[in-house]
């Protein structure tokens, strides 16, 4: 199938997904009593915590800080941690936060290097500063444009360093995180991935037209589906005060009753995991509410769907301009 056939077919597919019910029969759950719930993850095997841990959260933390926002996360049932090299200092002090308890968790890290020199030399430098041998989960980061997965999958591109990297233990699993429609979809097309990041957003969902049919697709093809962007709220208003959120390059949902609401209608899809926003204030309250988590009601649907379609979103699709 050619790519263009390929990209209209899996958009129209989406269909089944665009009205939303409610269904989580295609992840497994398993409900803890004192911990977060988790969900597999596609055909790894693996079972991880419906929030996961994200590395920008100790960036620009002191060591005891970041030693400590590490253990809160572990003592609430986090299992999943993900870094990039992206994130400033991340890598540096959430490796040695994370060493005392990396047996027990999962480690996802990213690259946004395309060609097959330049990952590997990000690979080799994360794996040093994340004081860790291997990594469960290796992605390539943050992939928007078609031509960026022409190079990934091309000779000498990104690829062919991640299939090494999982021949020689470096990786178990491959993945990618993408911030467009149509590359999301030419990379499903291009190589059997494990898992998919993308942002599950109310906006972008109804007011974009962005996610249906990549979690569409991602599902046919049983991949884990990892969330970006619940608890995102707007690109930030023109003036806006982004001084409670520097961490954050979009309006954040801060009130809990809305941030509930948006994680809500993210873990009610067919996902694994959430990654909540990198400040630590809205990390802590992503983790109380994960607690409390139940699915949407059909009522409740109708109601995000509508302040959806109301919000300015982040991401459209097709893409503008």
């Amino acid at each position: 199938m050619k790519r263009r056939e390929f990209l209209k077919t899996a958009a129209s597919s989406a269909a089944m997904l665009s009205v939303f019910p409610p269904d989580l029969s295609a992840v497994q759950r398993e409900i803890r009593a004192r911990d977060l719930e988790r969900r597999s993850l596609g055909r790894t095997g693996e079972k991880l915590s419906i929030i996961a841990f994200g590395g920008i959260v100790v960036k620009d933390a002191t060591t005891e800080q970041a030693g400590q926002r590490v253990k809160e996360a572990i003592e609430a049932g986090v299992n999943y941690f993900d870094v990039a090299p992206s994130y400033g200092n991340a890598e540096e002090m959430l490796g040695p936060a994370l060493e005392p308890y990396r047996k027990s968790v999962f480690l996802a890290c990213k690259t946004q290097q395309r060609t097959k020199d330049g990952a590997a030399t990000e690979l080799e430098r994360s794996l040093k500063r994340m004081r860790t041998d291997h990594f469960d989960l290796y992605q390539h980061h943050a992939v928007a444009r078609l031509k960026d997965v022409e190079t990934i999958l091309g000779p000498n591109g990104a690829m062919e360093t991640f299939v090494a990297a999982r021949k020689a233990g470096k990786v178990r699993f491959l993945g990618f995180s993408a911030h467009s429609v149509e590359a999301a979809l030419a990379l499903m097309e291009g190589f059997d991935f494990d898992t998919i990041l993308f942002p599950i957003n109310y906006a972008t969902w109804y007011a974009g037209n962005f996610g249906p049919q990549v979690l569409a697709k991602a599902q046919e093809k049983k991949m884990g589906i990892l969330a970006l962007k619940a608890m995102a709220k707007r690109p930030w208003p023109s003036g806006a005060d982004r001084s409670k959120h520097p961490k954050c390059w979009y309006e954040p949902l801060s009130d809990p009753q809305e941030a509930m609401m948006g994680l809500r209608f993210t873990l009610s899809h067919p996902i694994t995991a959430a990654v909540p926003p990198g400040d630590e204030n809205i990390y802590q309250m992503a983790l109380g509410l994960a607690a409390r988590f139940k699915p949407l009601s059909s009522d409740e649907v109708e109601a995000i769907k509508q302040k959806g379609l109301n919000t300015p979103p982040l991401f459209k699709y097709p893409q503008e301009g």
